[in-house]
């Protein structure tokens, strides 16, 4: 099996290199291209070119335009690379009888109510970066192409920037943090998006009916505040010194952005886990595993 993954210098991407070596072939570019190999998705001549050259049996999508406040500026780019770029995928993927194995986002929703957002509710994006993520879905299904897309939220690596690094930073220079408390959802590990995606591109190649949209999180839920809460508990305990005495909830309109950020991000997960019979390990362990690394503990 030929796998080509785009995007590998991502948080899902760099953790998706590993996941999917064992699998097959395995041909990862970022947007920088190797050999000649275009894999720039706002160069979807380019981006075609290469799908056509290596006719993988398998594609990963693991790039993507997440600047969320940009999108709101920078339209056409987001645009390109999360609409056009899956577009142009998934006509490939349709044409060689591919797999096209794509991420998405709870941002398709409007992110209103409190109960868990399930893959058939109306997608109905609040901003511009969830639009652009929309139309890729809708490309790709409407391609006909074999697929699997997987919506989640609150990505997080090891590797690179993220939330908890930035609170623990904070949390040295600062006396108060505030930190929004009225936005709910579940802090979800790179590892465990990759290690998922590797099972199920296994599942699907026996049985094409699994082909479909599913909602990836890691289980229970919890607010920004109450992950920051734990992040700096956490890191204590392991011995770091903070500056921090308070951490203060504050609602989301305490501070405004750009783009409007939706207040549920909860996805129901049930879909997945029966179809590939999973269990989807609650998010305060990939968050511990995530320090421990960081912390060196």
């Amino acid at each position: 099996m030929k796998i080509l993954l785009l995007g590998k210098s991502g948080q899902v991407g760099w953790e998706l290199q590993r996941s999917l070596a064992p699998l097959g072939q395995l041909i990862a570019l970022d947007r920088h291209g190797a050999d000649g190999l275009c894999a720039d998705l706002c160069d979807l001549v380019g981006l075609r070119a290469t799908i056509r050259t290596l006719r993988p049996d398998v594609i990963v999508n693991a790039a993507a335009y997440t600047a969320v406040d940009k999108a709101e500026v920078e339209m056409q780019l987001a645009d390109c690379v999360n609409a056009q770029a899956s577009q142009v995928m998934a006509e490939e993927a349709a044409a060689l009888g591919a797999w096209l194995i794509h991420y998405s986002t709870d941002y398709v929703f409007n992110g209103q109510g409190t109960t868990p957002w399930v893959e058939t509710d109306a997608v109905d994006p609040l901003n511009h970066y969830g639009a652009s993520k929309m139309a890729g879905e809708n490309a790709i299904i409407a391609s006909g192409c074999k697929h699997l897309i997987f919506r989640t939220s609150w990505v997080y690596g090891a590797r690179g920037s993220n939330f908890a690094k930035t609170m623990m930073r904070l949390a040295k220079e600062r006396e108060t943090l505030k930190v929004i408390c009225d936005q709910i959802g579940a802090p979800t590990g790179a590892d465990l998006i990759a290690d998922v995606t590797a099972l199920a591109i296994q599942r699907v190649k026996l049985d094409p009916q699994l082909s479909g949209v599913y909602h990836l999180v890691a289980g229970g839920e919890v607010s920004w505040h109450g992950y920051a809460s734990f992040v700096i508990d956490f890191a204590r305990t392991c011995g770091e010194a903070f500056a921090v005495t308070a951490i203060d909830p504050i609602p989301t309109s305490a501070y405004p952005t750009p783009a409007c950020r939706p207040l549920n991000s909860r996805l129901n997960t049930r879909k997945l886990c029966d179809a590939f019979s999973l269990h989807l390990p609650d998010w305060q362990s990939g968050v511990t595993r995530m320090l421990r690394e960081i912390l060196n503990k």
